[in-house]
């Protein structure tokens, strides 16, 4: 359970990943499960997260790694998003690196 956020928090929030997800992948919005409206913003970062990482390509990692950077930058480390975050760039820089 996360902590409680202001609900323009949540809201800038989820304005931002919708609109990544859109952009990214064309597709519609995954349907949250019910639930805490900060839970259910969370999981669907993560899921976005996981998502344009497992589409990434040695061309497009830089441009993925900058993305999903802008999403959790202004986070706390402990904040779970910007820990895969972290991780996906990591396995990012790897892809890059073999390609190089």
């Amino acid at each position: 359970m996360m902590r409680s956020m202001d609900p323009i928090t949540l809201r800038n929030r989820l304005l931002v990943a919708t609109g990544m997800w859109k952009e990214a992948t064309g597709e519609p919005l995954p349907r949250m499960a019910p639930g805490d409206p900060a839970d259910q913003i969370q999981s669907f970062e993560l899921k976005l997260v996981d998502r344009l990482w497992e589409n990434a390509t040695p061309e497009t990692a830089r441009e993925i790694a900058d993305r999903t950077w802008d999403l959790v930058h202004d986070r706390p480390d402990s904040d779970p998003v910007k820990q895969r975050v972290v991780e996906c760039h990591e396995a990012l820089a790897r892809l890059t690196r073999l390609s190089d």
